[in-house]
């Protein structure tokens, strides 16, 4: 008679579920840009300006054309205290401030008019981009003839380059509700008033702030021009009297000027459309 002996294997060890899959996981990378920094927007400038002021300090830049930062800020302390700097600066701000509350006024009365209605679109729509394909700096001999070679033709030309991009983005904004909200309105039995509250406002907001700020860096490029035409102040006059007496540093003290002013005004127009557009999920925020 045979014996059969049969040997059990012990049973296997199973591994933990984790230590099982040893396959490496990796996160995956956010697409976002990322969180916001302070005051990003300064690195820019800030770098610049020490780019200018090393170059300066090591004679790579010619004074006579491009002074220092320290000359330049001396020049502009010293103006400052002699009362002309602050006399130009009022002034442009007041020709800038004019012309611009008129080009907002008209630009978005006239995307309303022509958002909302198709006889608007059809009278004021192609006239908008008639005038804007006319250069507006070209027009300053006209307006001359127009209204004469005062303060009335400065700022004219002034709300005409502030009102251009203010109507352009905010009718593109008008033009792109989607219909279904529209439906949506009429369903509900919106009135008008509450379908402009409602639907139009919320709709138009993101492009009429794109408008708004290149509405407000354009005031500023008009005033350069126009203050050099048989003007007898402001930022753009400074500067002019200083080409002809070959005063290079008063050039960039009105330069500088312009560019803080720009700078300040574009933060403010963004800092308000953080807030009025809070509700909003986009990739800058």
């Amino acid at each position: 008679m045979t014996t059969t002996t049969v040997t059990t294997a012990p049973p296997e060890k199973h591994a933990p579920a984790a230590v099982a899959d040893e396959r490496p996981r990796t996160r995956r990378r956010g697409l976002a840009p990322g969180r916001r920094l302070p005051a990003a927007r300064l690195t820019g400038p800030l770098l610049l300006l020490v780019l200018w002021a090393a170059a300066s300090a090591a004679g790579r830049l010619d004074p006579g054309a491009v002074p220092a930062p320290w000359t330049v800020l001396e020049t502009g302390a010293r103006l400052w205290t002699d009362g002309t700097l602050t006399d130009d600066i009022l002034t442009s701000l007041q020709r800038a401030g004019s012309g611009f509350a008129i080009g907002l006024t008209a630009g978005v009365l006239l995307a309303l008019a022509s958002g909302l209605t198709r006889t608007g679109e059809a009278l004021i729509d192609g006239t908008v981009n008639l005038n804007r394909a006319i250069p507006t700096l070209g027009l300053i001999p006209l307006f001359i003839l127009w209204l004469g070679i005062g303060e009335t033709f400065k700022i004219a030309i002034i709300a005409i380059v502030v009102y251009i991009p203010i109507y352009l983005n905010t009718h593109a904004a008008l033009s792109g509700i989607d219909h279904r909200f529209v439906e949506l309105a009429e369903v509900q039995g919106l009135s008008k008033l509450a379908f402009i509250r409602e639907i139009v406002v919320p709709g138009a907001l993101p492009g009429f702030f794109v408008g708004l700020r290149l509405g407000v860096t354009g005031s500023w490029l008009g005033l350069v021009v126009l203050e050099q035409i048989n003007a007898t102040s402001g930022l753009g006059y400074l500067m002019f009297q200083a080409q002809n007496y070959g005063q290079s540093d008063v050039i960039l003290v009105g330069l500088v000027v312009y560019g803080v002013f720009g700078l300040i005004s574009d933060s403010v127009v963004r800092l308000i459309e953080r807030r009025v557009l809070s509700w909003r999920r986009t990739l800058s925020n």
